[in-house]
């Protein structure tokens, strides 16, 4: 039966993270300082890393299924290619980190802060987001159809080519998002922030649900008041 290996405030190397991987074993990592190392294509799966600094740290072509980050430091960590199927990404700090390709199926991540991340050509059918700071993040044609997303703030997101198709949006930011190509049909818009859309580009939102104010807002740039 495969146990639990815990460490705890260690700087641990890459070759001893490939042993324990080696093993089967499964490793639970607190406080731990990972940050520039080289993880690429180490079998993590169910690992728990747990207020470790990940900083500029390489998990290109991992496996990370049912992994868990939990109050993480990442910023600018690497996940190419890697597979997160049902993990959980959970608080702390992934700013400027790169998805690009990776299998997020299923995927979590709750309350966390993203800004600058890559997820272009991310597999994310599943994925569950809340109380995500994606600002300036790059999410092109990724699906959020039928989401309910709570908390998430796309303020000056590439989100080219997205379908948010039926995707109600809770206490969530627009603002400013590239948003060419996108699909709004169903949509339910009116707890968004969609400042800054110019009435030229509201066609994007045909079929969506909008307030009153929101209406507003875009007929205000004709000069027109809405009573």
């Amino acid at each position: 039966m495969n146990k639990e290996v815990r460490l705890t405030t260690r700087t641990p190397c890459r070759a001893e993270l490939e042993e324990i991987s080696t093993t089967g074993d499964i490793a639970m990592l607190e406080d731990c300082d990972l940050s520039e190392l080289d993880l690429s294509k180490i079998d993590m799966s169910g690992w728990h890393f747990l207020r470790c600094r990940l900083a500029r740290a390489s998990f290109h072509s991992a496996r990370l299924d049912e992994t868990r980050f939990t109050g993480c430091r990442a910023s600018g960590s690497s996940y190419i290619g890697s597979s997160l199927l049902e993990a959980t990404i959970e608080g702390g700090d992934f700013s400027n980190t790169n998805f690009r390709s990776a299998t997020l199926t299923d995927t979590k991540i709750i309350n966390c802060k993203m800004t600058g991340s890559d997820f272009t050509e991310a597999h994310t059918i599943g994925l569950s987001i809340e109380g995500v700071l994606l600002v300036l993040a790059v999410l092109p044609r990724l699906s959020f159809r039928k989401m309910t997303l709570k908390r998430v703030d796309f303020t000056e997101a590439d989100l080219r080519a997205c379908d948010f198709r039926d995707t109600v949006f809770e206490d969530c930011s627009l603002r400013d998002a590239h948003l060419p190509e996108c699909r709004f049909e169903g949509a339910d818009l009116r707890n968004a922030d969609i400042g800054g859309i110019k009435l030229t580009d509201a066609r994007l939102f045909r079929g969506a649900l909008i307030s009153k104010r929101q209406a507003a807002d875009l007929l205000g740039q004709l000069g027109l008041k809405v009573l």
